[in-house]
C-alpha cells in the first residue's frame, strides 16, 4: 500500500474485540461502534475507573468484559490492542490459532485515516530508545513556524484515532511510535520516519534485542521520501539497508559532526544541512544555531538535527527550522534546568529512565553530583559508569536497585565519593539534595538523571522530578 493510499474495510457487522481500555482502546470502540462493528472490549482489570469507563461504552452499546482479557470471545474476526499488551498473552495466542488478525491502534488509525472522504495527512514518524517525545514536539514547533497545520500525536500521549478522525484537517502530523506501537502496525506507511538510537530496552516484551530493533525498525517500511539515521548508531542505519522503501526514497543521515552529503550536522556552532541542497557534494545550507536548541545538550541537539531531517524532507524552509527551533520548550523533566544555588547548577532529567538516556545526560555536563537510583529494569551499570567517571565530583545513591550501581562505582570509579541513602519515605529526595549540595562546588551540576525506573519510592518519574524540584526550590528559598 502507497504512503497515501486509503485502505477501505466493510465495518458493518463486523465482530471486533478490543484489548485494553484507556487513552487507545476507548477511542478505538467508539471509532469502530460508529463503523457499524459489533465491539467486544476486554480489560484485564476490574477498578473503579475501568468501571466507569466501561459504564460508558456500555451506554453506547458496547459489550465490556472487565477483569478478563485473557479469552478470545466467540466470533471474533478481528483483535485491535492496547499498544503495551504483550505478544504472548493467551487472548493473542488463541487469536493466532484461529487465524484472527492483531492490530494495534496506530495501525486503526491509519487504516481509517481518509475513510470520511478527506484527504488524509502524510505522516512524519519518529523513533528510538530515547528522545522520541522531544523529537516529535520539536518536528512539531519548526512544522508550525512553517504555517503548516500540525499536531504532535501518537505514543505522546495524544491518540492518534482522535487525530485521523477529528474535526481539524492536518497538513502533515508528527507521530511519536513506540516499539510497541510499531510490532502491531504492519501496514502503516510514512512519508519519512527516523530511528534516533537503538540501546537495550523492553527486553522482556519483545523477548531479544533483535526482536525489539525489528520492530523500531518497521517505521521505515514503505517510506517515500527520507529515512533518517543516526550516522553514530550504526544499527539505525542497518534498519535502513534492510528497508522495503518506496522508489526514490532516500537515506538521510544526521551527526554531531561535520556532516557528509546527503546528512545534517553541525560545523562552527551551526546546524547545516547537506542532504535536502540543490548540490550535495558542494553545498550546505545554514538551519540554525546550536544555540537556538533548548537545552544545547549534546543529545537534545542530535534530536533537532533529526526533527530537522524530517521537516526538510517535508519541504520546509531552512527559516522555519530556525524559528521552530528557537519557539521550541522542552517537556518537564527532561533535563530542565530548576536553578542555580551558590553557582550550582540543579537540573532535573527524571526522564532519564534508562542507562542509554543517562549516558546522554551525564555527557552535558563537565564535573557533576550525580543522583541516580529506583528499579534497574535489569540494567547493568559498568559501561555508564566507566564513561562518566572522569565528570563524577559525587554521587548520591537512592531507590531498591541502588546497590547495582555502587557496586560498579566501587569497580570503576572508587575515588569518587558515594553517599548511599538507605530510605525511600517522602524526605528522601530532600536529603539526597542536600547531600548532594554538600559534594558540590561552584561550577558543578548536581544532575538527577536516574537511570532506573521510579515505581519503588514514587508513581512515576514526573512525580519523582517534582520531589526534585520541590527540595531544590525549598533549599533556595533557605539559601537566599
Amino acid at each position: 500500500m502507497g504512503s497515501q493510499e486509503v485502505s477501505t474495510v466493510d465495518w458493518q457487522g463486523k465482530h471486533v474485540t478490543v484489548a485494553g481500555l484507556g487513552v487507545s482502546g476507548i477511542p478505538a470502540a467508539r471509532a469502530l461502534h460508529e463503523r457499524g462493528a459489533l465491539v467486544t472490549v476486554v480489560n484485564d482489570g476490574d477498578d473503579e475507573r475501568s468501571r466507569a469507563q466501561a459504564a460508558e461504552l456500555e451506554a453506547l452499546g458496547v459489550t465490556v468484559r472487565l477483569g478478563d482479557g485473557a479469552t478470545l470471545p466467540p466470533s471474533t474476526e478481528l483483535v485491535v490492542t492496547a499498544p503495551g499488551w504483550q505478544p504472548n498473552k493467551p487472548l493473542f495466542l488463541a487469536a493466532a490459532e484461529a487465524g484472527v488478525p492483531v492490530w494495534g491502534d496506530v495501525e486503526l488509525a491509519w487504516r481509517l485515516r481518509g475513510d470520511d472522504g478527506r484527504e488524509p495527512a502524510p505522516w512524519l514518524a519518529v523513533t528510538g530508545t530515547n528522545g522520541k517525545t522531544t523529537t516529535v514536539r520539536m518536528l512539531a514547533s519548526i512544522l508550525e513556524a512553517a504555517g503548516l497545520r500540525t499536531a504532535a500525536v501518537g505514543n505522546i500521549g495524544v491518540s492518534l484515532l482522535d487525530a485521523v478522525l477529528g474535526e481539524t484537517e492536518y497538513d502533515v502530523l508528527a507521530v511519536e511510535l513506540s516499539s510497541y506501537q510499531l510490532h502491531w502496525a504492519p501496514s502503516l506507511r510514512a512519508h519519512s520516519a527516523a530511528v534516533l538510537n537503538l540501546a537495550p530496552d523492553h527486553l522482556d516484551w519483545h523477548g531479544s534485542m533483535e526482536a525489539y530493533a525489528a520492530d523500531k525498525g518497521r517505521v521505515y517500511e514503505g517510506n517515500t521520501v527520507a529515512c533518517v539515521y543516526n550516522a553514530a548508531d550504526p544499527a539505525t542505519e542497518e534498519l535502513v539497508r534492510e528497508a522495503d522503501v518506496e522508489e526514490g526514497c532516500r537515506a538521510i543521515g544526521f551527526t554531531l559532526g561535520t556532516p557528509g552529503p546527503s546528512q545534517l550536522g553541525v560545523v562552527d556552532g551551526l546546524l547545516v544541512d547537506r542532504a535536502f541542497v540543490a548540490d550535495r557534494q558542494k553545498q550546505a545550507q545554514e538551519l540554525a544555531e546550536v544555540a537556538d536548541v533548548n537545552p544545547p545538550a549534546p543529545h537534545n541537539v542530535a534530536n533537532a538535527l533529526a526533527a530537522a531531517a524530517l521537516a526538510r524532507a517535508f519541504g520546509v524552509e531552512p527559516a522555519a527550522v530556525r524559528d521552530g527551533l528557537r519557539a521550541f520548550r522542552p517537556d518537564a523533566h527532561r533535563i530542565e534546568h530548576v536553578a542555580d544555588i551558590g553557582e550550582v547548577a540543579y537540573v532535573d532529567d527524571s526522564k532519564a529512565t534508562n542507562t542509554h538516556a543517562t549516558e546522554a545526560s551525564l555527557a552535558a555536563y563537565d564535573s557533576i553530583v550525580w543522583i541516580a537510583g529506583g528499579l534497574a529494569k535489569g540494567a547493568t551499570f559498568d559501561e555508564l559508569v566507566t564513561g562518566a567517571a572522569k565528570r563524577l565530583r559525587g554521587v548520591v545513591l537512592m531507590g531498591a536497585d541502588r546497590a547495582l550501581i555502587h557496586e560498579a562505582l566501587t569497580r570503576h570509579a572508587p575515588d569518587v565519593p558515594v553517599v548511599d541513602l538507605d530510605r525511600t519515605d517522602t524526605g528522601a529526595m530532600s536529603e539526597a539534595v542536600a547531600r548532594a549540595a554538600e559534594l558540590a562546588r561552584p561550577g558543578d551540576t548536581v544532575l538527577l538523571a536516574p537511570a532506573c525506573a521510579s515505581m519503588d519510592m514514587f508513581t512515576n518519574y514526573n512525580k519523582r522530578g517534582e520531589a526534585f524540584a520541590d527540595a531544590v526550590r525549598a533549599r533556595a528559598d533557605e539559601t537566599a
